[in-house]
């Protein structure tokens, strides 16, 4: 049985499946790592695997070297939906990155930082907070401005009772409540 040597020849050192994962996701194809490691093709796959490491296919690693600062630009972008957006890790992955690890790796490239599921509940939590008291203050806006709760109701799209939750949420001053039964003394004869 032949075994191969786990060591590259020309650095001499330990050919490990976190190396060989770093080469890979720097841009080396399998077929660079098998001509640089002296391992065989199937060996490399399995360290590779064996690492965690996400598979390219042959048109990502085209794309990838194709234009170098793409990488960049789409790490800055996912950046920016991740931390102005509160965008999720899967939500990067659907934009572009591929895989919840992919979109990670790119999150730290372009230097941002990777939130824990909480911190993402809360900035979302905080953000529908502000959409919701700008959506209260532009109805007090129509309130005051003499709409009647319905017709607000009616062209937000919002039920009744929610659209008196926002009003009263935004401090509107409410009008008098019509009544349309007859007042007392109204309508009776004597």
């Amino acid at each position: 049985m032949n075994q191969q040597s786990s060591t590259t020849p020309a650095a001499n050192q330990p050919v490990t499946p976190a190396s060989l994962r770093e080469q890979y996701e720097s841009g080396a194809t399998v077929d660079e790592l098998v001509a640089a490691s002296g391992l065989s093709y199937g060996t490399v796959l399995n360290r590779l695997h064996e690492a965690g490491t996400e598979m390219r296919t042959s048109w990502q690693t085209r794309r990838m070297r194709q234009d170098p600062q793409a990488r960049q630009r789409l790490a800055a972008h996912l950046r920016a939906l991740y931390e102005q957006h509160g965008a999720t890790l899967t939500e990067l992955a659907a934009a572009g990155a591929g895989t919840r690890r992919a979109a990670r790796r790119l999150l730290i490239e372009a230097g941002g930082a990777v939130r824990t599921p909480q911190q993402t509940l809360r900035m979302r939590a905080a953000a529908l907070a502000a959409e919701r008291q700008k959506l209260a203050l532009s109805l007090r806006a129509g309130y005051e401005a003499g709409a009647t709760v319905p017709e607000l109701a009616e062209d937000c799209n919002y039920s009744v009772a929610t659209v008196y939750r926002l009003l009263h949420a935004a401090n509107t001053r409410m009008r008098p409540q019509h009544r349309h039964s007859p007042t007392p003394g109204e309508g009776q004869q004597s």
